[in-house]
């Protein structure tokens, strides 16, 4: 827990007619690659015929073209690209998840994570479920087929799913003929959807990937919405809506890519200005700043653009590691970030360096980048983060599970500084995260923050709660072996 780690991306299409559906979601998955690295799936529904493919890796990785031409055409697909913030990064936890049942089949690819995901695996288990996964997925699939073999459409067992879910969600799910989306009532995770000029719909986590299909936006999913997608159009369901917009702020501040769109607001302008808070808040005598590569750049931008520092580029960041690049051995571990990063000494050399990163989770990460400005010839370095400290575990999808490894629950600021290697350090102020986009303050949920959680906190956290299954028996406590 180095870092902040992000959620999952979701992508659905309906077409009127038989095409590639396989390609757009392919392309789609491309442009939502941030939010997920271990892993990725897509299914093509072809006249209520699934076809599916999934596997752990990048998009690029896991679909070959070879791949691709065995999903075939259909009108419908959706697709996904997971980050595991709930049980193991395997390929039995990939998504989307296939379900046979009574009434049919359906597909469901989930974003979020669920509070009461225990109890609902407890009661289903004790009725008899067999679990293939660790992930609180699964959970979701298993509610929706129970209540569709008792209920007379898809949509309607969607509906009452709803209403057993507590937590965060943004899921497609796919029958034979319907793709349905929702989100959650308290709106912690985006979801939005938008319309081709075939006549295509689709629906994706951010409007990046509907950018990438040649989708025009249409609209924001409202908290607890219910959409339905047929032939003869798009139906709205809005019963559990109602209680306000929650969103999680660490979408604007790190998980979201620049160039979406999220409640119509501008997550490049967002971050733009956490740096121009920042800059309000800490007035620093300094020659440049410089962000960390990617998700820093922007608030760096606006810090310089309100302090009047200049702002350079300091690092070079190599294109071709990804986040989920496999360092073999400790010592190589502790190298990854100059692996990841050059400094760019002729901007550095000299310098007294305001440097702005997106959050100060456990700090390694954050030493390691101030020691590679010290070696570079950097006189000073002010470390900033566009996010204030993270105080508590998130329960809602983002991978902080435990106050144990957070570094602002054990340290004073200056401890911090000490800790890290830089001259002084400051966080956003916590009452100024209301008004990154230029609301009336209200709207985020910032439980990480501040400890108030709008859906409540699980009756047993921890990304690796459902592990405890797959024990072998000799290590079960509960078996004794004669």
């Amino acid at each position: 827990m180095s870092e902040v780690h992000e959620e999952c991306g979701v992508f659905g299409i309906f077409a009127p007619a038989r095409q590639d559906v396989a390609a757009t979601a392919y392309y789609a998955l491309f442009a939502l690659q941030h939010r997920g690295q271990e892993s990725a799936g897509i299914v093509v529904n072809d006249d209520g015929v699934f076809r599916s493919y999934k596997d752990v890796g990048l998009v690029n990785d896991v679909f070959t073209a070879e791949n691709l031409a065995r999903l075939g055409q259909g009108n419908m697909a959706i697709g996904h690209v997971r980050y595991s913030t709930t049980g193991s990064g395997g390929r039995e936890n990939a998504q989307p998840i296939v379900v046979n049942h009574l009434k049919g089949n359906m597909a469901l690819a989930h974003n979020g994570n669920l509070v009461n995901a225990t109890e609902l695996r407890s009661e289903l288990e004790n009725e008899g479920s067999i679990f293939h996964t660790t992930s609180d997925s699964e959970v979701i699939s298993y509610i929706i087929t129970k209540e569709r073999v008792r209920s007379r459409s898809i949509e309607e067992a969607v509906l009452a799913a709803m209403g057993r879910l507590r937590g965060a969600y943004s899921f497609l799910v796919m029958s034979p003929s319907k793709l349905i989306a929702a989100r959650d009532p308290f709106g912690f995770h985006p979801l939005c959807f938008g319309r081709r000029e075939d006549g295509a719909y689709v629906i994706a986590s951010e409007s990046c990937a509907l950018d990438t299909v040649g989708a025009k936006l249409e609209r924001e999913f409202e908290p607890g919405e219910m959409l339905v997608f047929t032939k003869d159009g798009v139906a709205s369901n809005r019963t559990h809506c109602g209680r306000g917009k929650h969103l999680c702020v660490f979408e604007y501040l790190y998980i979201a890519r620049p160039d979406s769109v999220i409640e119509g607001k501008s997550v490049h302008e967002a971050r733009k200005q956490a740096g121009r808070f920042l800059a309000e808040t800490y007035r620093i005598d300094a020659d440049i700043v410089v962000g960390v590569p990617d998700s820093g750049l922007d608030a760096a931008y606006g810090y310089a653009e309100a302090s009047g520092i200049p702002y350079g580029i300091g690092f070079i960041k190599n294109k071709y590691i990804g986040r989920t690049f496999i360092a073999p051995g400790q010592a190589a571990r502790e190298d990854r970030v100059r692996i990841k990063l050059n400094v760019l000494k002729s901007a550095i050399t000299g310098k007294r360096v305001v440097l702005v990163d997106d959050s100060i989770v456990r700090g390694t990460t954050c030493a390691r980048i101030v020691r590679l400005l010290r070696d570079a010839g950097a006189t000073e370095v002010h470390m900033l983060s566009s996010a204030p400290a993270f105080l508590n575990p998130c329960y809602y999808g983002t991978d902080i599970d435990s106050r144990e490894n957070l570094i602002a629950c054990h340290h004073s600021v200056s401890e911090i500084a000490s800790i890290i290697g830089a001259d002084s350090v400051g966080y956003l102020p916590l009452e100024k995260v209301a008004f990154l986009t230029g609301g009336d303050g209200t709207g985020f949920c910032t439980a990480c923050f501040d400890g108030n959680y709008p859906a409540g906190e699980p009756a047993e956290s921890g990304k690796s709660r459902f592990e405890r299954w797959e024990r072998p028996i000799s290590e079960n406590p509960k078996y004794k072996i004669r």
